[in-house]
């Protein structure tokens, strides 16, 4: 059987034969290439097996579980017909009484509210009840003057979000227009700031019910708040909020109830909205790197930073926070470099402010495994390449050009280092032991190099390979601590290797009996250089069963020892190997897709922003020619878009900051139009003859971007 899939399938079909038992103990099948997926076979004897003991397993912290919500008597048109009275005589005493001497707490008031406005106050319904009821209180809140608002507010606020549809009322802006005003900003300021200042399980159990609400509604509530912080910023009329140093928390609160969203959004599968949703893209625009440094200097304190909120920070923004980091620790190690030689009396020679590779392109791997481990105290600074025996300066090209050699080396198959899964288009990282790993440790540097030299890097890593990066962001003090080992899940595998994770998720699933009709148990095997060795996922595994009971155990320590601990040696190197070059506190910002933004670019294509700032030499933008690459490549599907991408420029991905950061340039060549188009990677840049017709043009470019690999590139 190819997979579990399979397997069950057969089984279902057998039981559906009626026959209900197996006769002998049936073996799941190792997968074709076991040095790229260790097979869960629980008996091979066709070669010699090897004990090896597991690593201790990873401490995973505990999922705290929704919170049980305590039962009243009281009813909702009792608590609606006292806000009504109070509303007509103007004594709120009576209301007040109630929420303060009734509850102790936010998840106490939570459980007071049910739909049927008459029923006993012991369920909750996301539904919401009376809109009347929310509609008099906003009324009241409008109307009570101003001195004795702020004490009414911290009454009826905390009765407004036992409202489902009360509280969604308030904070969204489709369901309540009169508050989009920022006239009436200072009520909606305080009520986020009754939010923002709720116990922690209060807050939790606010996370919970904003991931149960509809995409629409959630969104509604992220655009309200961002609004609302915008508008704070940069107000159209200053006159129309109150100063600064006066409502100084109010953005603090508004993004403090803005992080439980995202909390929401985060434990939700899939995400509600995507996270680029909780950008704030007018933070583009302010003083980022100051508040980047208070940051640095008060960490999670009672002053509030964006930086405690990373969420809400653009990617543009966290990559300039991290260039500009990486540029200081660059001037900080060129300038330590130039005082020593000076205290010394020494010549200074300025290539002492580069990181100065120089390298044969007959053993570019070995070349630079040496020079990069000879010059690990200059790796933070500017990086410059030389190929031996050629003349030229690096001006950029020589630098992408040995990125460019050095990643399609490394990557080949041939090279042994990773194995690329055909079903997932995504390289891993072979599990194969060895005494010295210092080549993945030259990968993570590369990755760290291109990051901290804003090189795009055409590498295929599953997202996974990011969350390991960053557990944790920064390398511990004890090097004895064990890195990269993240909690990963059946998701996760799925993004590696899909066959294996349907099977195992078919396994969840199963109806019939695993222990017999499976007949496997918590050990598995790999083969690594033609030897069978087994490893237990848990002490004593090879005795035992998996079962019914225990079977989401073992696909959780299958799925941790394939993707962690199968491979830790090698990815503690690449781990170590990245970090010693981007060793910074502007990593604990970034989520796992942002890191491989940064490194591999954005996979958003779009060339109409490409046609708006691309660059002509020998060419203008209404030659004939030009008019007709552009019809030609915006008429393109997306697929020969990214192929284009990748001929011209090495990879099919967009820097972080946009198209404008490509550099792109169409040259033209004088050459026969029988010639096909000519790219230069290593400068952005492709090569037209002058065709004569749209169609010929087209026919040529579709023939080169379609056989791009090894042929016409430089």
């Amino acid at each position: 059987f190819p997979s579990y899939g399979s397997f069950i399938s057969t089984l279902n079909h057998k039981r559906e034969s009626g026959s209900h038992s197996l006769s002998s103990p049936l073996l799941l099948p190792a997968v074709k290439q076991v040095r790229e997926l260790p097979p869960i076979c629980p008996d091979v004897r066709q070669k010699h097996r090897i004990s090896i003991d597991v690593l201790p397993p990873e401490v995973k912290a505990r999922f705290v579980s929704e919170p049980i919500i305590p039962i009243r008597t009281k009813t909702a048109k009792e608590f609606q017909d006292d806000v009504e009275r109070a509303t007509i005589s103007g004594d709120w005493k009576q209301v007040l009484d109630f929420y303060l001497t009734t509850f102790d707490s936010f998840l106490e008031l939570n459980g007071a509210f049910k739909k049927e406005a008459n029923a006993p106050f012991n369920t909750i319904e996301d539904s919401g009840i009376n809109i009347k009821f929310v509609n008099i209180v906003y009324d009241a809140l409008l109307h009570t003057p101003a001195d004795t608002q702020k004490s009414v507010l911290k009454g009826i606020i905390n009765s407004l979000l036992r409202e489902w549809k009360g509280f969604l009322k308030c904070l969204s802006v489709s369901q309540n227009p009169q508050y989009t005003s920022p006239a009436t900003y200072v009520i909606y300021a305080h009520l986020l700031r009754q939010i923002a200042s709720l116990a922690e399980a209060d807050h939790h159990f606010l996370m919970h019910w904003f991931k149960k609400l509809p995409q629409k509604r959630f969104k509604q509530l992220v655009e309200r708040l961002q609004l609302f912080i915008t508008t704070r910023l940069f107000p159209a009329k200053p006159d129309e909020l109150p100063p600064m140093a006066k409502c100084s928390w109010w953005i603090p609160s508004a993004t403090k109830v803005l992080s439980l969203l995202n909390a929401a959004n985060s434990i939700s599968s899939p995400p509600i909205i995507p996270f680029t949703d909780l950008y704030n893209l007018t933070l583009d625009h302010i003083d980022f790197m100051e508040d980047y440094h208070t940051w640095q200097a008060h960490g999670n304190s009672n002053r509030f930073t964006f930086c405690q909120f990373p969420f809400i920070l653009s990617t543009v923004v966290k990559k300039a926070i991290i260039q500009r980091d990486s540029e200081q620790q660059m001037i900080s190690m060129a300038r330590q470099t130039l005082v020593d030689k000076v205290s010394r009396r020494q010549r200074v020679d300025m290539s002492l402010l580069f990181l100065n590779i120089k390298v044969r392109r007959l053993q570019l791997v070995s070349d630079s495994l040496d020079e990069l481990s000879r010059k690990r105290a200059d790796l933070k600074k500017k990086l410059k390449v030389t190929f031996v025996g050629e003349a030229g300066l690096d001006m950029g090209g020589l630098t992408k050009e040995w990125f460019l050699l050095l990643i399609r080396q490394i990557f080949h198959t041939d090279y042994g280092m990773f194995t690329y899964v055909k079903e997932s288009q995504c390289h891993w990282f072979s599990s194969w032991k060895c005494d010295n790993y210092s080549e993945f440790r030259l990968v993570g540097a590369l990755m760290g190099l291109a990051v901290y030299n804003s090189i795009t890097l055409d590498i295929r890593f599953p997202p996974c390979v990011y969350k390991k990066l960053l557990t944790p962001p920064i390398v511990p003090c004890d090097l004895d601590t064990p890195v990269s080992m993240a909690t990963l899940t059946l998701d996760d595998l799925q993004q590696i290797m899909p066959d294996l994770a349907h099977g195992l998720g078919e396994l969840l699933s199963y109806e019939g009996n695993v222990e017999e009709d499976f007949y496997t148990t918590f050990q598995v095997f790999q083969e690594e250089l033609g030897v069978i060795k087994s490893y237990n996922l848990k002490p004593g595994g090879e005795k035992i069963p998996v079962t019914n009971l225990n079977r989401k155990e073992y696909i959780q320590l299958y799925i941790d020892f394939l993707l962690n601990k199968s491979i830790y040696r090698q990815f503690a190197a690449f781990y170590h190997g990245f970090h010693s070059v981007c060793a910074s506190n502007a990593l604990m910002l970034l989520r796992p897709e942002e890191v491989e933004i940064l490194v591999c670019g954005s996979p958003n294509l779009d060339m109409g922003s490409l046609q708006r700032v691309v660059q002509y030499e020998g060419y203008s933008k209404t030659d004939p020619t030009i008019r007709a690459f552009w019809d030609v490549v915006l008429a393109f599907p997306l697929e020969l878009q990214k192929k284009l991408l990748h001929f011209t420029t090495g990879s099919d991905r967009v820097p972080v900051c946009g198209m404008a950061d490509l550099n792109f340039k169409i040259s033209k060549i004088d050459v026969s139009t029988d010639w096909l188009p000519v790219s230069h990677t290593c400068f952005n840049q492709i090569c037209l003859p002058p065709y004569k017709s749209k169609k010929e043009l087209r026919q040529k470019l579709t023939i080169a971007i379609s056989n791009a690999e090894g042929f016409g590139l430089e």
